[in-house]
């Protein structure tokens, strides 16, 4: 019997993943696929999300550099690029958009500026921190549900294994083993989606978390640096 099982595992059955995918009932085949897009599409956010959030800490650096470094903040503005702002240089530009219009033509101070440029950089911050939050409900939801999509694949190919069993009288391997196969398949592919998207996540929302609090320190630093020179004026 284990002889015969052997021989016929060897001889007759394809155990690659291209094998155990052809060999798949349709549901499981449907499965595998939705496993695999999710994965591909996962891995790039990743890349995608690592390769931004480096990009924007340098370029928050840098412009925190300029900005620190003594320039007006007239020259500071509008030497940036229109097309090519960061994250905080678009925060700053509002914050010195609402400035200059807290001011009449004839030179005087409209009243609560301050009020009003704070809540225009704190919008602007959270609008930045979304855009830079994007897709990350993507990563946790294939996290949360792929183990789950595999383990119906799962339970469809055992119980395929089941059915070829009845309808065969027969246990032999080589009748319950491509069953089998395609469910551990099955779940092998949930995890392989999941493990990389839960980690993923937990590190990139830490990142984009710190650079949104980045964001919100420096709106609140430029905020009172402009409410300094507000009260001079008023002086």
């Amino acid at each position: 019997m284990e002889t015969t099982a052997v021989d016929a595992l060897n001889g007759g059955i394809d155990f690659s993943v291209l094998g155990l995918f052809t060999k798949a009932h349709w549901v499981v085949q449907v499965v595998i696929i939705m496993l695999l897009v999710a994965s591909f599409w996962s891995w790039a956010i990743i890349i995608d999300k690592i390769i931004r959030y480096r990009g924007l800490k340098r370029s928050f650096a840098a412009f925190e550099e300029r900005f620190w470094s003594g320039a007006s903040l007239d020259d500071l503005y509008t030497g940036l690029d229109e097309t090519k702002r960061s994250p905080i240089e678009r925060v700053f530009a509002a914050g010195m958009r609402e400035w200059r219009r807290s001011f009449e033509a004839g030179g005087a101070l409209i009243g609560g500026a301050n009020e009003r440029i704070d809540r225009t950089m704190a919008v602007a911050v959270d609008r930045e921190a979304e855009g830079m939050e994007t897709w990350m409900g993507f990563l946790a939801t294939v996290g949360a549900i792929a183990p789950f999509i595999g383990l119906f694949g799962t339970v469809w190919g055992i119980k395929n294994s089941f059915e070829a069993i009845a309808m065969s009288q027969n246990t032999n391997l080589s009748v319950v083993a491509p069953g089998i196969a395609e469910a551990l398949f099955a779940t092998a592919l949930g995890l392989l989606a999941a493990i990389p998207a839960v980690i993923a996540y937990n590190l990139l929302s830490d990142r984009a978390a710190r650079l949104t609090n980045r964001l919100s320190t420096f709106s609140e630093e430029f905020s009172t640096l402009l409410s300094r020179q507000l009260e001079r004026r008023t002086r």
